[in-house]
């Protein structure tokens, strides 16, 4: 017989009862493994995404609608046979505009609305390309007249009226330093919400203004003057690369407010797997499936690119839409984080300066 003092006793007390599964569920989410879990779904999932979206729009560019101007009538049969010959080599792909002359025909390029310009001559058929409008695009155009011309006996002469600069053969500096300030823009959010979660609302705003600004001087600064790869129209390059930048980091930002640690979902899913891809960077939107070309004229990435395509190569005619749609998404973006921070200040990462959470 044990003494009364020393009779076993279960930890839970007398009446304590198995946990059941309600009580292993909450303990589960409030435990750091939900958490957890979900990410790995996320990120399994994020993989796939990421290398599907840039395998569909980039590994394989087709012709989808390429607007080429044409001076003068092709009268002759051979001629017509050509052009015929050259639709179908591209996918009937080609939307021909009719202008009067060639100087209208080449402000149509400088403009960005045509990207080539087909002129028959006297027994054979000018092709004036344009590279700094599209790379690929002039490649193809290029390629597949020169295979036609072989095929229906027609000459052809090409010439590229717009070249990419001597350090950029390829044209796709402007892709990768868009590419930095759209990452570095909301990865520099992200540092901002774990390190200075503190900061009130205005002094986010405010440091990620003074981010960007800063970090598109740096980008600039290493692919003008250090590398020399592009010679670019400096302050204009890095105002347009700093403007991506704040863009970005206050449209994570913005989802930061909205959904809490889950932002980045939203944030890349909108900037990485879908913006740059359709941003018409790596592959111009002539050869972009329509529905990204269209879309990518309207996310930052492509708003940015197009913006220093028009500030290196055709600074006479440059468009304010890709300033705007840069100057919605930040205006939207601030107006909804300073919206919310002002209607849920107990946020934690909405604290007062000196402010601790309780407990």
């Amino acid at each position: 017989m044990s003494a009364p003092g020393l009779e076993p006793h279960s930890p839970r007390g007398g009446h304590a009862r198995p946990p059941g599964p309600g009580d292993r569920w909450a303990a589960f989410k409030a435990s750091p493994y939900l958490p957890a879990v979900v990410l790995l779904f996320i990120i399994s999932a994020a993989a796939g995404l990421f290398a599907g979206s840039y395998t569909y729009a980039m590994a394989n560019p087709t012709p989808h609608n390429i607007p080429t101007a044409v001076v003068g009538r092709l009268d002759t049969a051979r001629q017509k046979t050509f052009l015929g010959a050259l639709d179908k080599a591209l996918n009937a792909s080609l939307v021909l505009h009719k202008y009067p002359t060639v100087a209208q025909a080449r402000t149509a390029v400088e403009e960005q609305k045509v990207f080539a310009i087909l002129r028959p001559e006297k027994g054979r058929i000018r092709l004036y390309v344009a590279s700094a409008s599209g790379a690929a695009v002039a490649q193809v155009l290029t390629e597949s007249s020169l295979k036609v011309s072989q095929t229906v006996r027609v000459p052809v002469k090409v010439t590229d009226v717009k070249p990419l600069q001597r350090g950029d053969p390829r044209g796709l500096t402007l892709f990768y330093i868009s590419l930095a300030a759209v990452i570095v823009g909301f990865v520099g959010a992200i540092q901002l919400s774990v390190h200075a979660k503190a900061l009130r609302p205005l002094e986010r705003i405010g440091f990620t203004l003074a981010y960007a600004l800063l970090g598109g001087f740096t980008v600039a600064a290493v692919v003008n003057w250090l590398l020399g790869s592009v010679h670019l129209p400096f302050v204009q390059s890095w105002m347009i690369l700093a403007f991506t930048m704040f863009t970005t980091g206050m449209v994570f930002t913005m989802f930061r407010a909205l959904i809490g640690r889950w932002a980045i979902v939203p944030t890349w899913g909108l900037m990485v797997m879908l913006g740059n891809p359709s941003s018409g960077g790596a592959v111009a939107w002539p050869l972009l499936p329509s529905v990204l070309g269209f879309i990518g004229r309207w996310l930052p990435p492509g708003a940015s690119v197009n913006a220093q395509h028009a500030a290196v190569y055709y600074q006479g005619h440059q468009r304010i839409f890709p300033y705007l749609v840069l100057a919605v998404w930040a205006l939207v973006s601030c107006a909804v984080f300073l919206l919310w921070s002002h209607r849920h200040p107990e946020e934690p990462d909405h604290l007062p300066r000196h402010a601790a959470p309780a407990g």
